[in-house]
């Protein structure tokens, strides 16, 4: 057995009689050595204390180890919605307009606009933090064009298309009407000339191409179906049905997409 002498004031084991008297074995008989405090100290950490910290770190690093192995899951991507705006449908001499439009959830995001029609092209751009975005677009030819704003897929969201917004482009155009007088007579592109026949003559555009026509708000898409016409300086003829519908005089000038 250890036996432990106590010390005067300074408690069990005082400055003054720091002894410990610990068994030892010289020459086959049981004696006793005396230690000091640094040395019970030392007995107190090799037996006590470092048993306790090797068991500590035994259970820990297990779960540490497991962790470090766990796979990192990628967050899932949620559905996104992309609005769009356009601030005219009807654009007059290349002028540009401002299209604008969002992305929920709200955040920076890739957008890819598709401007399709004679001159089409791809815009790319990027969402505040909002989610909004915008840009200023010319066309570049009279013509109709479809404008849709597709939202890209990223980490975050998955990929997601706007509804499609009409845009006409048109150019000044002098126009003139025939008609009476000329009932029931064949059409350069076929068919019998009649009141109620709806189309314009043309010199150049294909038989059968759609032309839109704007007059003072007014505006109808009508095809080609015959050649004219022949007084210098007038691109369109419009038959009496056409000229009633847009409610134009005789002569004059009005806006057209081809």
């Amino acid at each position: 057995m250890t036996r432990l002498t106590p010390g005067g004031r300074g408690g069990p084991y005082g400055a003054r009689s720091e002894a410990i008297h610990l068994p030892s074995f010289t020459a086959g008989r049981r004696t006793a050595r005396r230690v000091g405090r640094r040395e019970v100290l030392i007995l107190i950490i090799r037996h006590k204390l470092f048993p306790a910290l090797l068991a500590a770190i035994l259970a820990v690093a297990p779960a540490a180890a497991l962790a470090k192995r766990s796979p990192r899951v990628a967050p899932k991507r949620v559905r996104s919605h992309v609005s769009l705006h356009v601030s005219g449908h009807h654009v007059v001499g290349g002028r540009r307009i401002a299209i604008r439009g969002r992305v929920r959830p709200a955040g920076s995001h890739r957008v890819k606009l598709v401007l399709r029609g004679p001159g089409g092209t791809v815009r790319g751009t990027r969402t505040d933090r909002r989610g909004r975005f915008a840009l200023r677009w010319r066309p570049g030819r009279p013509g109709a064009y479809r404008v849709r704003a597709y939202g890209v897929h990223d980490r975050r969201v998955r990929g997601s298309a706007s509804a499609a917004r009409r845009v006409t482009s048109y150019r000044h155009a002098e126009a003139s009407y025939y008609g009476p007088g000329l009932y029931g007579n064949g059409m350069a592109c076929g068919g019998t000339l009649n009141p109620g026949t709806l189309g314009v003559a043309h010199k150049t555009l294909p038989c059968g191409a759609r032309v839109r026509l704007r007059y003072r708000g007014r505006t109808v898409a009508v095809p080609v179906v015959d050649r004219g016409p022949y007084v210098a300086g007038r691109d369109f003829d419009l038959t009496e049905a056409t000229r009633n519908r847009l409610r134009f005089p005789g002569v004059g000038v009005l806006l057209s997409s081809r």
